[in-house]
């Protein structure tokens, strides 16, 4: 059987953590769970500045994506100040948000995120959520996109995940790992992981 394949996105700007959350956990199913995940990184430049510096390359260009080879789209969010909205914003990438959503596949989004999820306009009407403190800014922006905003740490809408912050990074990875393969596989990978 062909593994399930998730693509993460990654904008310049985006926080190291918050992408460690898939990379690790995807990649703990590889080696112990009992329905290995593969995953494949890609963004809008050969290299990559994150929000705390680390640089890194994309395993594929972006405009050799095929979605119809992934089951899902993570994205992790990033700061402003790092230029994370430049590539988050981009019409590329919510082209891309759109056409995951047509075809019905999982987009797990971690904090901010959730922001360009709106904006590509997949969220309109729906419930999501994102980070909410700093005068709750970014919820209002959230909001302006046209989701319906909740107050809480993870909202799951059909096929689309939201949250709140770096802190609900885990929980979107193994909800994401859960709705791509298995409750039992969830609980293989974090037994490995020694979360239980």
């Amino acid at each position: 059987m062909k593994n399930k394949k998730v693509l993460l996105f990654l904008a310049q700007g985006f926080e190291e953590y918050e992408a460690s959350v898939f990379t690790d956990i995807i990649g703990w199913s590889r080696i112990y769970g009992s329905e290995p995940v593969d995953l494949i990184t890609t963004g809008l430049h050969p290299e990559i500045i994150c929000t705390w510096n680390m640089i890194v390359r994309p395993q594929i260009e972006f405009e050799s994506i095929n979605v119809s080879e992934f089951d899902a789209l993570a994205i992790p969010g990033g700061f402003e100040n790092a230029g994370y909205y430049e590539d988050a914003f981009d019409e590329r990438f919510l082209n891309l948000i759109r056409e995951f959503n047509e075809q019905g596949k999982i987009i797990a989004s971690v904090c901010v995120a959730a922001l360009p999820v709106g904006k590509s306009g997949v969220l309109n009407g729906r419930n999501a959520t994102t980070y909410d403190l700093l005068d709750g800014v970014r919820r209002t922006q959230l909001a302006e996109f046209g989701a319906k905003v909740l107050d809480e740490n993870i909202v799951i809408d059909k096929n689309i995940i939201t949250s709140t912050g770096p802190s609900t990074g885990l929980d979107v990875a193994f909800k994401l790992l859960e709705m791509l393969t298995n409750l039992r596989n969830v609980r293989l990978v974090k037994q490995y992981m020694r979360f239980i």
